[in-house]
C-alpha cells in the first residue's frame, strides 16, 4: 500500500512538473532552476495533501468536541495564511534559499577539516536493516532538541519577544501551530538544520519526520477538548496537554517561564520537572492582553510589531514582566 501510494504520488509529481512548471521554466530563461523546481512541487503537493487532511480530519473534531465555544472564528483567518504560507512550500522554500549555502559551506568546512557526520546507522550497524527502528531513533534526537528550543523560546528574552505572537492566539485552534514569527521561524530552521547536520539525517528520513510531526503539532494546537488519559498523556503531547501550555498564567509564566514545552513526547517534560497533567483547560494567549498590548490582527501588524518587541528586548528595554 505505501509503495502504491508513493508510485502514484510520483507519478502526479512528475506530471505537474513536466506539463506546468517545466515549460514555464524554459519560457522564462530559467532552466537552472529545474531542480528545485521538481522539489518545489513535491513540497505543493505534500502540503496540499496536509492541509486536506487537517479540513478532514481536525476541523470536525473541532466541531464535535469543542474546548471553547466562540462567538465567532475572527482572527483564525489569519493562522489560516500562516498555514497555507508554510504548508504550500512558501516559507521553506525562502529559508531554504537563504539558509541552503551557508549549510553547504558549513558541512564542506567540517568536511575540510575531517569532521564527517555521523549516521546512527554508522555508530550502530545492526539498525541499517531496521529504518522503522531508525526512524523513530531519530524522532526521539529530534523531538529531544525541539523541547529544548522550545524552552528557550520561552528563557530568552529576546526570543520570547518573537515567539510571543504564536502565544498571542486567544482563539487556539489547527491552523494555530504555523502562526509564527517568521524571524522565529528562520531561528527555527537554523537549529533543527544544525542538529540534522550534526546528527547525520538522511534526506528521506527528514522529510518524513517532518510530514508526520507537523500533523501531530496541528492536532495539540486543535480546539478539541481531548485528553489521551494518564497513560496516553505520559507517552504523547494531547490537544489538552498543548492548550495549558498556551494556557494565560500558566502555561508560559512561573517559576521555569512556562510548562508543557514538549513537541510529540512529554517525558521530556517528566524528566525535566516542566509537566503539569491535571490543570483544568482555561483561556489562552498573554496575561498581558488583559492590560492592552497588542499582538497585531494581521499578518504584517503582527511582523512588525513583533520586530518592535525583538529589538526593544535586544537594546534592554524593559517588557512587561511575566510572573
Amino acid at each position: 500500500m505505501i509503495d502504491l501510494f508513493a508510485n502514484a504520488f510520483a507519478a502526479v509529481q512528475g506530471s505537474v512538473f513536466q506539463r506546468l512548471v517545466e515549460p514555464l521554466l524554459h519560457a522564462a530563461g530559467l532552466d537552472g532552476w529545474l531542480e528545485l523546481a521538481f522539489d518545489g512541487v513535491e513540497f505543493l503537493l505534500v502540503g496540499l495533501l496536509e492541509i486536506a487532511a487537517l479540513v478532514v480530519v481536525l476541523r470536525p473534531l473541532e466541531a464535535l468536541w469543542p474546548a471553547e465555544r466562540w462567538p465567532s472564528r475572527a482572527g483564525v483567518g489569519t493562522d489560516v495564511l500562516y498555514t497555507l504560507l508554510h504548508r504550500l512550500g512558501l516559507v521553506p522554500l525562502l529559508f531554504f534559499l537563504l539558509l541552503q549555502p551557508l549549510a553547504d559551506a558549513v558541512d564542506a568546512t567540517l568536511r575540510l577539516y575531517g569532521f564527517i557526520p555521523f549516521t546512527l546507522e554508522r555508530l550502530v550497524p545492526a539498525l541499517a536493516d531496521r529504518p522503522v527502528l531508525t526512524f523513530v531513533l531519530y524522532l526521539l534526537i529530534l523531538d529531544f532538541a525541539g523541547y529544548w528550543q522550545h524552552r528557550l523560546q520561552h528563557r530568552l528574552r529576546w526570543w520570547w519577544a518573537l515567539h510571543a505572537l504564536h502565544h498571542s492566539q486567544q482563539r487556539m485552534s489547527l491552523w494555530t501551530d504555523d502562526r509564527n514569527h517568521l524571524l522565529d521561524d528562520a531561528l527555527g530552521a537554523l537549529w533543527f538544520a544544525a542538529i540534522a547536520l550534526l546528527i547525520g539525517v538522511p534526506p528521506g528520513q527528514f522529510l518524513g519526520l517532518a510530514l508526520l510531526t507537523r500533523f501531530l503539532q496541528s492536532l495539540a494546537h486543535a480546539n478539541v477538548r481531548w485528553s489521551f488519559g494518564w497513560l496516553g498523556d505520559r507517552l504523547l503531547v494531547s490537544p489538552h496537554f498543548h492548550r495549558v501550555h498556551h494556557a494565560v498564567g500558566l502555561g508560559h509564566e512561573g517559576r521555569v517561564l512556562g510548562c508543557n514545552f514538549a513537541v510529540l513526547f512529554p517525558i521530556w517534560d517528566v524528566v525535566f520537572r516542566s509537566a503539569r497533567f491535571a490543570d483544568p483547560l482555561g483561556p489562552t494567549g498573554i496575561a498581558d492582553q488583559a492590560q492592552g498590548r497588542d499582538y497585531g490582527h494581521g499578518f504584517w501588524a503582527q511582523q512588525r510589531l513583533g520586530l518592535q518587541r525583538f529589538w526593544q528586548a535586544l537594546a534592554g528595554v524593559r517588557l512587561p514582566a511575566r510572573h
